[in-house]
């Protein structure tokens, strides 16, 4: 059925998130050029990455990655934006499922049985309708056929945004916030940890501070973005 998939293209163009440029067939959200240059970590092929070194001092956490260095005013911070704010959470899929194949080569999922997305307060996912970490556990899930468990932690405390607070604040602010909802299901598990934005690090050390209350866990991280000094 090409020729309706033309038509609707016709009648209903897409743009690329990034640059605005209209999207030929076969481009989902990125046009080619904006997925060339995106600004990739590589941090799988780093194993002391800056975003790894927050977590060594838990010998249980195997390693960390982020896919793509986040600037608030650079113009990928859109695909963020879009995810999060514009109501387009199949983004998380896209990108999800892209970075998970360009991953996958070097080994980063290898062991990994479970993959967990970071949890979102009750009443930001009431006003969102989605949690968008489910979105890119699911994109992962679909390229590597590791299974997803969106409830098997939940946020008990829901602290005050922290997209304007400092660092130290920041830790201040996530402090026993997480809770494992299902033990069972993750006990002697390697989890994958699922994360839309890493900053100071402090969202996903709460996490894992929880997940660690479980024997025999084992946890690895994956961001989809990260801050450079992160």
């Amino acid at each position: 059925m090409t020729w309706l998939t033309d038509l609707k293209d016709l009648l209903f163009p897409r743009y690329c998130k990034v640059c605005g440029r209209r999207l030929t067939k076969g481009e989902q959200h990125l046009c080619i050029g904006c997925q060339l240059d995106l600004p990739r970590t590589h941090y799988e092929q780093k194993p002391d990455n800056l975003l790894m070194q927050h977590f060594m001092e838990w010998p249980e956490v195997i390693r960390a990655t982020a896919y793509f260095y986040y600037h608030k005013e650079g113009k990928y911070s859109s695909l963020i934006h879009h995810l999060k704010y514009y109501d387009h959470p199949e983004v998380g899929i896209f990108l999800g499922r892209m970075a998970a194949k360009e991953l996958s080569p070097s080994g980063y999922f290898e062991g990994i049985e479970l993959i967990v997305p970071v949890p979102l307060s009750k009443k930001k996912k009431r006003k969102r309708g989605y949690n968008q970490c489910d979105y890119i556990a699911r994109g992962i899930s679909k390229a590597t056929g590791i299974p997803t468990c969106t409830d098997c932690m939940e946020r008990i405390i829901d602290t005050d945004t922290q997209t304007h607070k400092g660092s130290e604040e920041r830790w201040k602010n996530t402090k026993g916030i997480f809770r494992v909802t299902e033990p069972e299901t993750l006990k002697g598990k390697h989890i994958l940890l699922v994360d839309d934005v890493a900053t100071t690090g402090s969202t996903l050390h709460a996490c894992i501070s929880s997940l660690l209350s479980i024997p025999n866990v084992r946890v690895s991280v994956f961001a989809l973005s990260t801050a450079k000094s992160v």
